[in-house]
């Protein structure tokens, strides 16, 4: 299943003049003026602060645009969408404002506020054919990532699920189909290239979500690799596939052990990327590692039924693995890069593993299972073992690995663990892409509680004590990474699957998180360390 395309183009013309079905401008909201009883009905002037690029709007408007959005209740609230009928004022029949916040000081608004415009905007256009954005991107500095938040929320923005209805939906509107983007100069070469990469980008933030929202039982195991395969041979990556008699014979007792209780059996894809020739970051090896966990009742130890319908999600790791490997086949950064995704479908049978049971790793450690719905990190710390098995020197995983993730930071921020300086580099990324992550520690008294009478490790506590949950999942992986490797567990229990109403760029369903994050970050290595 893939999403329509939304195609994107630069355009430097007059706003005013754009022969377009809709035409979007930025308004900012000015706190405190609300109640300055300015000139207009209501007192509504001056409560408003049309942004940067809808200067020939206001001027086709005769300088009461502003005063005839408040009319319509705008306030310039952060993704407030606003539409207006412009009975021929402009060439476009539609004004949409969507609101920015307060005015910033100096500078263009922050990019994920106008990433998240531009994506809130283009999903309340949904139907129309073409769009043109008139946000604010300045001829400066800062111009590049303006520009990139900018293409980026409207492609994102605009994803749909096509779904298994098989009947006409009469409420429910494609996808814009094209999208332009004004900006000052629209043959500029790094314009051009931000939004080449931001069409790459979103390419891969869909195909995770297509892969995140497929129904569990047309995406297992077998299924999810060959998927995954199909993509990455397409895209040029080296692949290598172990099915559930290579996992045995190679002695990865985790992946085997989760497995073994449903009749969809595991796999483990590893796909490599080799920068062309001579353009190798330095010799540094980027090893990225998604839990891949297709369908997750608990095993043995059940989940409760509410809301066991989203475990068709704990797979998001390995689905944006898989796709950010995509994306870096299409950007080429001058690193290595390995990926590692372990496939598992977690179901209770007669042939589940159970607690007590003592597995031996691919490392050869031997960990006590005192809960089987602690399956995500038995299938990773395997992974991890073979990533540093091959060798590198950066290791990124991420995973929908705790409900503590929840518990501690909510449902939009990640928590990430580690060595400190890649979890710190984690959360600038993060927030440079708008997929905020928050560093945790690993203490020690919580390893201590993982101690177990007759293995090397319990997978969780050895007392059940759920006290620093997520905690407890970063602690087990840490036994599995090689001294040496920069580490980094980034949990996306939370920010992975978005179950409440569209907002922003974001829809009901999968979110790619965290797609961005890894790319800034793969780049970020191949540039500088």
């Amino acid at each position: 299943m893939t999403s329509p395309s939304t195609t994107l183009s630069l355009v430097d013309t007059d706003p005013a003049e754009l022969p377009v079905d809709a035409l979007v401008i930025g308004v900012h909201s000015q706190s405190g003026s609300a109640d300055t009883g300015g000139e207009g009905p209501g007192g509504y002037a001056g409560t408003l602060l049309l942004a940067t690029g809808a200067e020939s709007i206001a001027a086709a408007f005769d300088g009461r645009l502003t005063e005839t959005l408040a009319l319509l209740g705008a306030t310039g609230a952060p993704g407030e969408v606003i539409k207006l009928a412009t009975l021929g004022t402009v060439t476009a029949p539609l004004v949409v404002a969507v609101g920015l916040g307060a005015e910033p000081t100096g500078a263009a608004p922050a990019p994920e506020i106008l990433r998240r415009a531009a994506g809130s905007a283009i999903r309340a256009l949904a139907g129309a054919d073409r769009v043109a954005l008139s946000l604010p991107v300045p001829d400066d500095e800062d111009a590049p990532a303006a520009l990139r938040a900018v293409a980026e929320g409207a492609l994102i923005g605009g994803y749909r699920f096509t779904g298994y209805k098989t009947r006409p939906q009469p409420t429910r509107r494609t996808p814009v189909v094209e999208v332009s983007v004004h900006v000052p100069d629209a043959a500029d070469a790094t314009a051009r290239a931000e939004i080449a990469r931001a069409t790459v980008v979103a390419a891969a933030v869909a195909r995770t979500r297509d892969w995140v929202n497929t129904a569990p039982n047309e995406l297992r195991p077998p299924s999810f690799a060959d998927s995954v395969v199909a993509a990455a041979n397409a895209a040029g990556l080296t692949v290598e596939v172990l099915d559930e008699k290579a996992l045995a014979d190679g002695g990865y007792g985790g992946i085997v052990a989760v497995g073994q209780g449903s009749d969809a059996p595991p796999r483990l894809v590893k796909l490599s990327y080799q920068p062309p020739a001579g353009t190798a970051g330095a010799g540094k090896r980027i090893a990225l590692v998604g839990k891949g966990i297709t369908f997750d009742t608990g095993g043995v130890s059940i989940k409760p039924a509410q809301g066991m319908w989203e475990m068709k999600s704990d797979m998001a790791g390995a689905a944006a693995v898989a796709a950010t490997m995509l994306a870096i086949a299409e950007l080429k950064p001058a690193v290595s890069v390995q990926a590692y995704l372990p496939m598992a479908e977690n179901m209770p049978s007669a042939s589940s593993y159970r607690p007590g049971d003592v597995v031996t790793m691919f490392d050869g450690k031997r960990v006590e299972v005192l809960n089987t719905d602690a399956e995500g990190r038995m299938i990773l710390a395997d992974a991890i073992a073979r990533a540093c098995a091959d060798g590198c020197d950066y290791l990124l995983e991420t995973s929908t690995l705790t409900g503590g993730q929840v518990v501690a930071l909510g449902k939009r921020v990640a928590g990430v663990m580690g060595t400190p300086e890649l979890c710190t580099r984690v959360r600038t990324a993060g927030d440079a892409v708008g997929e905020p992550a928050w560093p945790m520690p690993l203490p020690e008294d919580v390893r201590k509680g993982m101690d177990s009478d007759v293995a090397d490790i319990s997978q969780v506590n050895a007392g059940m004590d759920r006290a620093g949950h997520m905690l407890q999942g970063g602690v087990f992986l840490r036994e599995f990474v090689t001294d040496g490797v920069d580490w980094a567990h980034i949990d996306i229990a939370g920010p992975s699957y978005h179950s409440g109403e569209p907002t922003g760029y974001w829809t009901k369903g999968g979110t790619a998180v965290p797609v961005r994050t890894l790319l800034h970050l793969v780049e970020d290595i191949a540039a500088n360390n």
